[in-house]
């Protein structure tokens, strides 16, 4: 059993206690586990990977790939509830909305659901002339049929047939030689040929996925997909999709490049081809295998919108779409409203969307860290400048915000989420929350006071603060004690009986005592520090700034004082549509603040 550092035993763990390897640094003391490792084989060592000359590196992504979102059918079958007709016409729809040309909808030999759901696309008028229906289907002749007859009707149609090729899964799952799964396939992909020449009229193209690709031995996935261009007579005004999935991810992303990139070399007439990829995240890398696999010549991408599918899940789209957008390339496809793709994906689903999702996730665009607040409310106020500066709409301006890849408005997400306050927060975040939704500039010198009355709440809460709470106890911090302390001012008046000479008169409660004084100066605050002097509170004024908080006339106004009061230096505030009656409000507040003891 393994104590933790706090001394807690998890008794299910070992620490690893093996000798250290022989050529370990010095600086690395990581002892081998226990785990048995050695029953796993690299991707080198269980398929043949035959490019060493990669071109791939060194090339760019400048345009979107064809997206094929496959949450009908492949994310639909990984589902604990799989989608009834309803959530997959809410589905469908969304997908069409966002510009999606290609989309796979279901397996409709697999299950009575599925072949409805596909009668229903056909028949309800739900399909757009331009967007081509994609169906799936194993390599038997009853699952083609049924197949076939679930598009009657439908406008242009895409049979995506397949089967395992991958040495393990001929020997286990098929118990069937290399040759005689080519021969399954040829005369699979035959049969369907044949069955769609008896539909004249019908838009029906061929779609061939040797399952596995990624540990099929590279010369054979050449093989089969070889003949069955020749057998579906490809051409490039229709040619056929061969789509190379990563089933099962076994090897890091630039293995997977390599083996698209191996296929876009030695493709039979590949002009007539299209080439895709479907990878899986089992490792987690998924998007990368994906983002490389294009880098490395393919033209298109099967996965679903956040990545819902078996296991880890299929590869997010939405994630590759926006990631593009981010380098400043069309993704093709209309995110502009994020949250309410979110909202149909999770009824649909049924699965949450994690709150850390790349762009999705409610928190992916928000910011707790003081040092990344300050960057980020930096950042905004620079990209406002510029863009005004440019005489360019703020949402239209070129983005360079520190911490924040895209502009969470080009997304549909509001800047409200974008800093929000607890106690790992910063002064310039919290700055930028009051300036952002109450008004307030706080001055810089002023922050880091107000920083620590934000982290006392937070540190015995333990919660974070919204913005109305910020400003409820900016309000009770600064601005109530001018109102509420032991010196109050009950009346007042300012004159000025000659320019330059200010008259402060007032009656003060002080300790429940009333007394009547005034004072004079060569401006209000002057006045008022003159007349608190004659009863024995003696105020500097360090530093003052005032502004209005909203436009247009009757706008309050927030005056901010700095004062050393009897020694100790304190902040106020006050709120008023009078900037006067403000700016008096704060340097009372200061006064209240200081914990001067009177008598």
């Amino acid at each position: 059993m393994a104590p933790s550092s706090q001394g807690t035993v998890f008794p299910t763990l070992r620490t690893p206690s093996g000798d250290l390897p022989a050529d370990a640094p010095r600086w690395n003391p990581q002892r081998p586990s226990a785990m048995p490792h050695h029953r796993y084989r690299s991707a080198h060592e269980r398929v043949a990977l035959p490019l060493t000359d990669r071109t791939w590196p060194s090339r760019r992504i400048e345009r979107a790939p064809l997206w094929v979102p496959v949450d009908l059918r492949d994310g639909n079958q990984a589902l604990a509830e799989p989608m009834d007709t309803e959530r997959k016409r809410r589905m469908f729809d969304l997908l069409v909305t966002m510009g999606f040309k290609e989309i796979e909808v279901g397996y409709p030999s697999a299950s009575q659901t599925d072949f409805d759901f596909v009668r229903h696309l056909a028949t309800s008028g739900a399909v757009p002339d331009d967007v081509t229906v994609s169906v799936f289907t194993a390599a038997r002749q009853d699952l083609i049929d049924r197949t076939l007859d679930s598009v009657e009707g439908l406008p242009h149609t895409l049979v995506h047939l397949y089967t395992a090729t991958a040495p393990t899964w001929r020997d286990v799952v098929l118990g069937r030689s290399r040759a005689e799964v080519h021969e399954l396939i040829l005369d699979a992909a035959t049969y369907l040929m044949r069955r769609a020449e008896e539909r004249p009229g019908a838009d029906i193209r061929f779609e061939f996925s040797p399952e596995v690709f990624n540990l099929t031995e590279p010369d054979f996935v050449l093989e089969v997909c070889d003949s069955l261009t020749e057998l579906w007579e490809a051409s490039p005004d229709r040619p056929v999709i061969h789509n190379l999935p990563a089933t099962v991810e076994i090897a890091t992303p630039n293995v997977y490049a390599d083996q698209i990139e191996y296929m876009d070399r030695h493709l039979a007439r590949r002009g007539s081809v299209i080439l895709s990829v479907h990878p899986h995240n089992d490792r987690g890398t998924g998007v990368a295998c994906a983002e490389l696999a294009v880098l490395a010549g393919a033209q298109r991408v099967e996965g679903c919108l956040f990545g819902n599918g078996e296991r880890t899940g299929n590869v997010d789209l939405a994630t590759l779409a926006l990631n593009l957008y981010a380098q400043g390339v069309n993704p093709m496809i209309d995110f502009s409203d994020i949250d309410a793709v979110r909202e149909v994906v999770e009824y649909c689903n049924r699965l949450p969307v994690h709150p850390r999702h790349p762009y999705v996730g409610d928190l992916v665009h928000t910011a707790f860290s003081g040092t990344h607040q300050d960057a980020i409310a930096k950042g905004m106020a620079h990209h406002a400048k510029q863009a005004a500066e440019q005489g360019t709409p703020v949402d239209e301006a070129a983005w360079a915000v520190p911490y924040l890849p895209i502009d969470p408005g080009d997304i549909g997400r509001t800047y409200e989420e974008v800093i929000r306050i607890n106690s790992q927060s910063g002064k310039g975040g919290i700055a930028h929350l009051l300036h952002t939704h109450h008004g307030l500039d706080l001055p810089q010198t002023m922050r880091p006071d107000f920083s620590r009355a934000v982290q006392h709440v937070t540190d015995a809460s333990g919660q974070e603060l919204s913005h109305k709470e910020l400003w409820e106890l900016f309000r009770s911090t600064y601005i109530a004690p001018a109102l509420d302390g032991p010196v109050v001012l009950a009346s007042w008046n300012a004159t000025e009986p000659a320019p330059g000479e200010h008259r402060f008169t007032c009656v003060l409660h002080i300790d429940r005592q009333e007394h009547a004084c005034q004072g004079t100066g060569n401006g209000p605050l002057s006045a008022l520090t003159d007349a608190l002097r004659t009863v024995g509170v003696t105020v500097d004024i360090l530093g003052y700034t005032e502004h209005s908080t909203t436009t247009g006339p009757g706008s309050p106004a927030v005056a901010y004082a700095e004062c050393r009061v009897d020694g100790a230096v304190c902040w106020g505030a006050g709120w008023d549509t009078s900037v006067l009656t403000a700016s008096v409000h704060a340097v009372m507040a200061a006064v209240n603040r200081s914990g001067r003891a009177l008598s």
